[in-house]
């Protein structure tokens, strides 16, 4: 496999990847097993996971189990608000139902699983790379990539030429050119878009476990480093049992409705 030099060290090879990005999981064991059984057949070198594996999904236990493995295998991983309340418990600020669902799931995970979502970073930087839950200007602050002044705000805070970050529920891609302007779109799946410099790029690849654009297939992105293409996926996976579950551990009627509405 060929190398490059990395942007971090600058004078030490570090090999090309292929990488699998997943955000948002939110301890839905259906939608990550499609979406990981999807990605196995693309030839992928390295998981990057974005954050927020428990709320809202009733397998907490289960999902926090396979990013430890995947993490073992060496993936990358990363902390989301979601993963800190149930280490901390639920802030004050936090609405009526995440709060329900972190209290449930503080009661859900043993010793070991807490403990590995606490040693969790909030980024991880790998040569021009950034991953990070919620946004590159202050990942500990949890604020909302919600459009272009947000993206644009996230990328000038970091020399990384592309950041990947999770939060929002929906994909997205922005670019900001190296005179400030900047401008996104909305992915089509399946196409490959390359991630040209000398813009920089901010990756939303949308959630795995509940997406919120009103295509209930679950979310990832595929971003192979030797051809800078990324390309965006859409896995559909069993949302009816997804949500049965969600109803047998008597967590709100309303998470599970919007897993089969993608809402």
């Amino acid at each position: 496999m060929a190398s490059r030099l990395s942007a971090a060290a600058g004078t030490i090879p570090e090999p090309e990847m292929k990488y699998a990005i997943l955000t948002d999981l939110h301890a839905n064991r259906e939608a990550v097993e499609a979406v990981l059984d999807h990605a196995a057949g693309q030839q992928i070198d390295r998981y990057a996971l974005l954050g927020d594996f428990v709320g809202y999904g009733a397998d907490p236990a289960w999902v926090v189990d396979r990013v430890r493995a995947m993490v073992r295998e060496g993936a990358i991983a990363v902390m989301g608000n979601h993963d800190l309340a149930v280490v901390q418990g639920p802030s004050p600020a936090m609405r009526p139902d995440p709060r329900f669902v972190v209290e449930w799931t503080r009661q859900q995970l043993d010793v070991e699983q807490v403990d590995f979502l606490a040693s969790l970073a909030l980024e991880h930087r790998e040569g021009e790379l950034l991953f990070v839950h919620a946004n590159g200007w202050a990942p500990a602050e949890w604020g909302y990539v919600q459009g272009r002044s947000e993206a644009v705000r996230s990328m000038a805070a970091t020399s990384a030429r592309i950041t990947f970050c999770g939060h929002m529920h929906e994909p997205q891609l922005y670019h900001l050119s190296p005179v400030g302007k900047a401008g996104d779109f909305t992915p089509t799946a399946g196409t490959a878009i390359p991630l040209l410099p000398p813009r920089q790029w901010l990756v939303i690849p949308g959630s795995a476990g509940q997406p919120r654009d009103g295509d209930p297939a679950a979310c990832y992105a595929t971003f192979d480093d030797a051809t800078a293409e990324l390309t965006y996926w859409r896995v559909p996976y069993d949302t009816e049992a997804a949500g049965a579950k969600i109803r047998a551990a008597e967590l709100p009627q309303r998470l599970a409705d919007r897993l089969a509405d993608g809402q």
